[in-house]
């Protein structure tokens, strides 16, 4: 799986094929072909495989319930391994041009919205049709594009604070707006 990722995010799809995946691992082509079966059900397996990671990572995971740590150190998380960013973003193109990977592309990118819903409800966000983590996400998905082409962890690092910054007064609004309303609901 992290060879396959790393041939793809380094050289894109068409720079992939089961033999080069072979090498890079020191096994035979014929072992690859057969737990995989073909280079489409590697990269599928590969895909889920990184998302999985990604979603796990404690970046987007902090389950403390407080904005203080969401997306604290992604720029390093990046900066460590940009081939395997990049491989998620060239998954995701070729799930627009492929019509046939484009709902399982959907259904395991969609994880990552669920992970960062969770981290909203648990830092008292209120978020009841999903598109607050849908936006979030959407950020931090930019970011990470941002420093693919940029390489400045640092400036990505800050922008995550400034974010935080934006939660915690949402989250100051909605509380305010919360309590207005059962002031005027009680009187």
């Amino acid at each position: 799986m992290e060879a396959t990722t790393r041939i793809v995010g380094e050289r894109g799809l068409s720079g992939l094929t089961t033999r080069i995946v072979a090498e890079a691992v020191g096994v035979t082509h014929g072992l690859v072909r057969h737990y995989f079966g073909s280079r489409d059900e590697l990269v599928r397996e590969a895909f889920r495989h990184t998302v999985h990671k990604s979603t796990e990572r404690s970046v987007l995971h902090a389950g403390t319930g407080t904005l203080e740590e969401f997306g604290a150190g992604l720029g390093s998380v990046v900066a460590a391994d940009p081939a395997e960013q990049a491989f998620q973003y060239e998954m995701l193109l070729t799930a627009l041009r492929r019509p046939d990977l484009l709902p399982e592309v959907q259904e395991i990118y969609s994880d990552f919205f669920t992970v960062v819903g969770r981290e909203m409800r648990a830092a008292g966000l209120d978020d009841p049709d999903g598109a607050l983590a849908r936006l979030v996400f959407a950020a931090l998905d930019g970011l990470v594009i941002q420093q693919l082409l940029y390489d400045r962890p640092r400036e990505t690092e800050t922008a995550i604070i400034r974010l935080r910054q934006l939660l915690k007064a949402l989250r100051a609004q909605q509380q305010l707006d919360a309590r207005v309303s059962e002031d005027a609901g009680g009187r």
